[in-house]
């Protein structure tokens, strides 16, 4: 596969040196190669808050790099600096005896490992679990809660709290989907068992598996789905996982899990996640499978579950894209498609997972089109999808109703936020999107500047004439027209 440049064992931990030495704020020589297609971003699947990068080409300067040895696609830069240091590097790089990992248990109690996950997970926020300590008060006893968390984690007695159970609804649906939300504590400890773990298994990851890997995320997915249908992979397997994190079997996880660690503690730590009790209101009970959606480490137990699969379609052949539970397979003819959703229906029920009945189909990308990753794919056109544009248009009617009591400044700053995290990943979509979005948006506007002069309803007719375009312009209001345009301006000038 073209995946860009192949580095050995020297190179790769030069681009290591290269990026600790830019985190100790020296410069680090600038390393140019060529472009490939393994580029990477970080993003959110549906189209509300995105934290993917845009889709521009990133600098020349290389802050990771691949091995063959290590494996097509592998990241470096994935490996905490304090936690793996040179040697390890090279050991895990060339491959340690036997394949497995021992005596991990110290890197993950190791205080300079507790902290660096703590900075990781202050940077992150979030919401308090059942003990109800926010990172402000955990951080007030910081010392002194590391100290203890490394003593217990050491001696093999740390026991995690209960998640607090939280229901939000799925998008465009009135089904919830359950997240389990960890202490601080225990965010910590899962963290910093992650910056052990992580490099361990992602060395070996599928290239074509996108989703909560480091350097990765929807875009490349999304350029790879775009490559394979120029080259006329029109016939599409698109499948999804039914509830596929609280269905994933233990035993069957710990055994893959087992292929590459043999640290007791390590093991042990990760069963105790696993099996933590669940808090949803005054009841509490202990789950027989499934990695909790919210917990840090549960992405890359899903990741580690679903990478056979990954190697399967690899092996035979097929082009297939994941990003978590939801992936498509691209096929040139409708009779590999068959063949490919057939391995997967097989594969799936050896591993005790479902195909949700109701999405996983064969769809002919010309034709009926399909959707992945917040976007339809159809008559050779990327649009929004509904769910995505109706989720998109929900979050702006709560900071734009007409009783808002707020300026016409704070109200745009609002919206703005918005729309151009918005836009940056959905800026790839057909053009006509953005112009109809924009007008919505100032009738919007327009209706809180006619109610406050005493009119009803929507903003129409005169209130055009009154509250021009220019004037939201004018008020800093960002434009989704324009920014498309300026993408495509500077795409072209590339």
């Amino acid at each position: 596969m073209d995946q860009g440049d192949l580095y050995g064992v020297k190179g790769a931990l030069n681009v290591v040196r290269h990026a600790r030495l830019r985190r100790a704020g020296v410069r680090a020589p600038v390393v140019v190669r060529k472009r490939g297609n393994a580029r990477g971003a970080k993003g959110a699947q549906e189209g509300g808050c995105v934290k993917d990068r845009t889709l521009e080409d990133p600098p020349a300067e290389v802050s990771r790099k691949e091995t063959k040895q290590a494996g097509e696609g592998f990241n470096t830069g994935c490996a905490e600096p304090v936690v793996w240091t040179e040697r390890m590097l090279t050991a895990l790089i060339k491959g340690v005896k036997g394949g497995k990992w021992f005596s991990l248990i110290d890197k993950v109690y190791s205080i300079q490992t507790l902290k660096a996950a703590f900075e990781r997970v202050e940077a992150n926020k979030g919401a308090a679990g059942i003990d109800h300590e926010t990172v402000e008060m955990f951080s007030k006893r910081l010392d002194t809660n590391l100290d203890k968390m490394s003593e217990q984690l050491q001696k093999g007695t740390y026991r995690p709290r209960p998640l607090r159970r939280k229901w939000i609804f799925k998008l465009g649906s009135r089904e919830k989907r359950p997240l389990g939300i960890p202490t601080i504590r225990d965010r910590v400890a899962q963290t910093a068992l992650r910056y052990v773990l992580e490099p361990i298994f992602e060395i070996g990851f599928a290239i074509h598996s996108y989703g909560f890997r480091p350097g990765r995320g929807c875009k490349d997915a999304l350029r790879r789905v775009d490559d394979l249908l120029k080259k006329e992979h029109w016939y599409v397997v698109d499948a999804d996982l039914k509830s596929y994190f609280d269905t994933i079997p233990f035993e069957p996880l710990m055994r893959l899990i087992r292929n590459k660690v043999s640290d007791g503690r390590v093991l042990a730590l990760i069963e105790s996640f696993l099996q933590q009790d669940i808090m949803d209101g005054l009841s509490q009970w202990t789950p027989e499978e499934g990695a909790p959606q919210g917990a840090v480490i549960s992405p890359l137990l899903s990741n580690i579950y679903l990478d056979p699969l990954d190697h399967l379609m690899a092996e035979r052949g097929f082009e297939m894209v994941r990003y978590a539970d939801d992936f498509v397979i691209l096929c040139r003819t409708q009779a590999e498609a068959v063949q490919a959703l057939a391995l997967v229906r097989q594969w799936t029920t050896e591993a005790g997972l479902q195909l949700h009945p109701d999405k996983t189909c064969i769809a002919y990308a010309p034709g009926d089109g399909f959707e992945f990753l917040g976007y339809r794919f159809h008559h050779g056109k990327r649009n929004v999808r509904r769910k995505s544009l109706a989720k998109f248009k929900a979050t702006i009617r709560s900071k734009t109703r007409r009783c808002n009591g707020h300026s016409l400044e704070h109200i745009v700053r609002s919206v703005n936020g918005t729309s151009i995290g918005w836009f940056n990943y959905f800026r790839h979509a057909h053009r006509y999107t953005f112009s109809s979005l924009d007008g919505w948006i100032r009738m919007r506007l327009r209706s809180i500047l006619r109610k406050r002069r005493g009119g009803r309803g929507r903003g129409r007719g005169a209130d055009h004439q009154r509250w021009p375009n220019a004037f939201f312009a004018k008020h800093g209001l960002f434009s989704l027209t324009a920014a498309h345009a300026a993408a495509c301006q500077s795409a072209r000038e590339r």
